[in-house]
């Protein structure tokens, strides 16, 4: 259970590719909108300043440089997790399953005292996952979700089935919704449920302990 934690909070190099940061403002039929899921607009607004605090959070490290050039497509990336919890918000609710404030703050702290702290669990997370402090809740709620997802389907995501059984829960609720992304930050890949090539978050949550592109496990 706790390499299980580690590993989810730990996330995937991969998700970091590099591009330069985006600033646009959205599409002639949704200006000012990264995106659309479901009717509700993700703005480029609200993408920017999650971009804005990781770069900030990564110009304060020793490691600013080497942090910087390994997460160029940033943006990318953020926009992919924002959409990303949607689809899983609206899976989750379908199934009666929600993380509850004790769940993430149990997660966290077992999280925190494997890495030796808080501060060295959000320098972690800040090098491998480009997460700031106040993005680390949601990472973890989001870890929380699939896993109590993957169990209400009594999927075993150990195996293939279990895995496929997760996935087409999954972009049947994306297809649902209807994404509509602003095609300055790519396409939305509804049978991969991501955009573009970015690694989906709950894909980057078992890269240590089973081969990529896989859920994770049960609660």
């Amino acid at each position: 259970m706790h390499r299980r934690r580690r590993t989810a909070l730990t996330l995937s190099a991969a998700l970091l590719a590099a591009a330069p940061l985006l600033t646009a403002c959205g599409n002639d039929a949704h200006p000012g909108a990264a995106a659309v899921v479901g009717g509700e607009r993700i703005d480029v607004s609200s993408l920017q300043a999650q971009v804005r605090d990781v770069r900030d959070a990564q110009q304060a490290s020793p490691q600013a440089a080497e942090l910087i050039k390994n997460t160029g497509q940033l943006s990318q990336v953020k926009l992919n997790s924002m959409i990303f919890d949607e689809i899983l918000q609206k899976a989750a609710d379908d199934a009666g399953v929600k993380a509850s404030r004790k769940d993430i703050q149990t997660t966290r702290q077992a999280a925190a005292q494997q890495s030796g702290g808080e501060v060295q669990l959000a320098q972690m997370l800040l090098q491998q996952g480009a997460l700031t402090p106040d993005q680390i809740d949601a990472a973890i709620r989001r870890e929380v979700l699939m896993s109590k997802l993957a169990q209400s389907l009594g999927a075993n995501t150990t195996t293939p089935e279990g895995q496929q059984q997760v996935l087409a829960v999954l972009v049947k609720t994306s297809e649902e919704l209807g994404i509509d992304v602003n095609p300055r930050y790519g396409a939305w890949d509804i049978k991969q449920v991501r955009l573009g090539e970015a690694k989906t978050p709950w894909l980057t949550q078992v890269t240590k302990e089973a081969p990529p592109e896989q859920v994770p496990t049960g609660a």
